[in-house]
């Protein structure tokens, strides 16, 4: 670069002096808040711009996969809790539904709709965490604590359906492990009917909140089209206009029996796909679970929650199935391999983490240091199904 000194001014001459510079490496992680887990993410700068940024897995594999060719079929339904711990339900929920196509199984009705009510009740859950702590990733600590509120709730309600409140392990191929206790379907409905006012307390707090649009507006940006490319699903894909979800487009269970809507980015803070988008959309997806779960409330039928041959130990005739469901990150698919035994001899998971996470190394390029939390942050992952 040229710089002239007041010596050479004084002389009316200029001197050029040449400053070597290289690029900045940062380490962000393996412990950092905003990673959510354990992960190191590799920066590269040029003073307060990024150059480059490469991510750094492993830290929490646990080697899942390899795990399920040793235990048998429903031995294996805890390690789905572990995948993605913030939803352990819809884990459950995309194994055992890969397990039922293999063995040609249809679940009875009620089992269904208790199915939908509580994985999108663990959607509303995860979407909670995941908004409250993208505000605390941008400097807002009051979010949090409000979105916790709800969510302890919810985790309350999934302890007494079936004794556990994180790592649930209770939707199983064939149905569920035991129907709902009295009261508890109220309980619910009492729930659902507190929720929408809460609701409008986050939107006020983070969604309109001046600091926050700056933080995230216009930042991170993502087309539609790159979104395809790089195989993204779930809240970041449709944030970036595109107009697909599996509980609509593939519809299992019970969700073409449903109505709602599935909520686009739109690009109203400047700029579709932006980080301001994807938290966008994981809100009004909290509303459109709500409507959800009233319906189920509305519709639940009588009658039995598993099926007959659904036993403890389950033999598979030999074959091969692929499920997939809609998450609350994206779409989680599950390759199963069967010869006929109680132990698969593949299991293979799709984990939308691990494919949304592969974008950040083309959206980090060209933006300013401060920014790679709010982008990292608004791909929501959890390191737990990035590795497994």
């Amino acid at each position: 670069m040229g710089m002239t000194s007041p010596f050479a001014q004084a002389q009316g001459s200029e001197v050029e002096v040449s400053v070597p510079t290289q690029d900045c490496t940062i380490n962000m992680g393996p412990q950092h808040p905003a990673t959510h887990g354990v992960m190191r993410l590799l920066l590269k700068a040029d003073g307060e711009v990024l150059t480059g940024a490469q991510a750094h897995l492993g830290y929490l594999h646990r080697c899942a996969e390899k795990i399920g060719e040793n235990v048998d079929w429903i031995q294996y339904l805890p390690y789905t809790d572990r995948y993605d711990y913030l939803s352990a339900m819809n884990n459950n929920l995309g194994y055992s539904l890969a397990v039922e196509k293999l063995m040609g199984m249809e679940v009875p009705a009620r089992a269904q709709w208790l199915r939908v009510l509580l994985v999108e009740l663990n959607r509303i859950a995860s979407h909670l965490f995941a908004v409250g702590t993208y505000g605390m990733d941008l400097g807002a600590f009051t979010p949090l604590f409000y979105t916790l509120r709800e969510r302890e709730e919810i985790l309350d309600l999934f302890e007494k359906i079936c004794g556990a409140r994180l790592t649930c392990t209770f939707i199983r191929p064939g149905g569920l492990f035991n129907d709902a206790p009295d009261g508890w379907l109220e309980k619910v409905a009492s729930f659902a009917d507190r929720f929408e006012e809460k609701w409008k307390e986050y939107d006020t707090l983070l969604l309109r909140n001046k600091i926050f649009i700056e933080r995230t507006a216009r930042i991170g940006a993502l087309t539609g089209e790159e979104a395809v490319a790089w195989g993204i699903t779930g809240p970041m894909l449709r944030a970036s206009g595109v107009d697909w979800d599996l509980r609509r487009d593939q519809p299992y269970l019970v969700y073409d029996q449903l109505d709602f809507k599935v909520p686009l980015g739109e690009g109203r803070r400047g700029v579709m796909g932006d980080c301001w988008d994807r938290t966008e959309v994981r809100m009004a997806e909290m509303l459109e679970s709500l409507s959800m779960v009233r319906q189920c409330l509305e519709k639940m039928p009588d009658g039995e929650i598993q099926h007959p041959e659904a036993g403890l130990v389950l033999r598979p005739a030999p074959g091969r199935a692929y499920a997939g469901v809609e998450n609350p990150r994206g779409e989680l698919g599950h390759w199963l391999v069967s010869d006929g035994t109680k132990n698969p001899i593949r299991v293979r998971m799709r984990s939308p983490s691990f494919c949304n996470l592969s974008v950040v190394e083309h959206l980090l390029p060209g933006t300013m240091l401060g920014d790679a939390a709010a982008i990292l942050g608004s791909v929501d992952i959890v390191v737990g199904e990035t590795d497994r």
